[in-house]
């Protein structure tokens, strides 16, 4: 089985849609996508991500089914300032020095996260991409999945950076802060991971590609900046 998670392209934010170059860059990977053999495609309900599976879906005369937790990761924290802000934008002095931040049961237990609903809402989406594999042939046992109908099915994930990590954490068992802090998928860059079954009746999600952009390298299109941030601290032009 193959899932491919794609992030959404350059978002404009204020409108929870996407720039003119979004759509360029929509369009590119929609050339992409739609030559690939995919049984079921799903998208988060949120604008930006809409858009960016539309190009793709007119192609095919396909039709989304939306879900709700693939929704970009809800949970806030409140600065020191007082301004909320998202649970994965967190400076590196600040997280990596609790030895728990890399651990699967630990790191929402630190005190980066104290008084938050960063667990309960880490919880909903864990629940659905459970549910979801499950309904594919995958159940969710331990440290792997059982590969109770073992297919080579193709499944695309429309959806956004922060809950992307999510599920590559839930996937592996391992703590978002990784992924969150240490990654980084510029907009449409995809992400496919494929099931090992060395055992049988025992799968394991490898990831072969992530964020990947061939699709605008191939037409000479530079990357979205957003979701990176300044190379170094004096890169005033860059986000800090």
């Amino acid at each position: 089985m193959n899932i491919v998670i794609i992030r959404h392209a350059d978002p404009d934010y204020s409108i929870d849609s996407l720039t003119p170059q979004g759509r360029i860059e929509a369009e590119l990977l929609s050339r992409r996508i739609s030559k690939m053999d995919i049984k079921n495609i799903y998208c988060s309900p949120l604008g930006r991500a809409k858009a960016t599976a539309e190009p793709t879906l007119q192609k095919m005369g396909r039709e989304a089914e939306i879900l709700d937790w693939l929704r970009e990761f809800p949970a806030k924290i409140v600065e020191d300032s007082g301004k909320p802000n998202v649970v994965w934008d967190r400076m590196p002095a600040v997280w990596t020095k609790y030895p728990e931040s890399y651990t699967k049961d630990g790191w929402y237990n630190t005190p980066v996260y104290e008084d938050t609903d960063v667990k309960e809402c880490y919880d909903v989406v864990s629940k659905g991409i459970d549910e979801l594999l499950a309904k594919h042939g995958y159940e969710k046992h331990e440290g792997y999945y059982k590969a109770v109908r073992p297919n080579r099915d193709t499944i695309v994930l429309f959806c956004h950076f922060g809950v992307e990590c999510v599920l590559l954490s839930r996937l592996w068992d391992i703590s978002p802060m990784i992924p969150w802090h240490g990654m980084v998928s510029l907009p449409t860059g995809v992400t496919v991971l494929t099931t090992e079954e060395r055992e049988e009746g025992i799968a394991y999600f490898r990831c072969s590609r992530f964020g990947d952009l061939s699709h605008l390298d191939k037409e000479d299109v530079a990357p979205s900046f957003s979701a990176r941030f300044c190379e170094t601290y004096d890169s005033w032009d860059e986000r800090h």
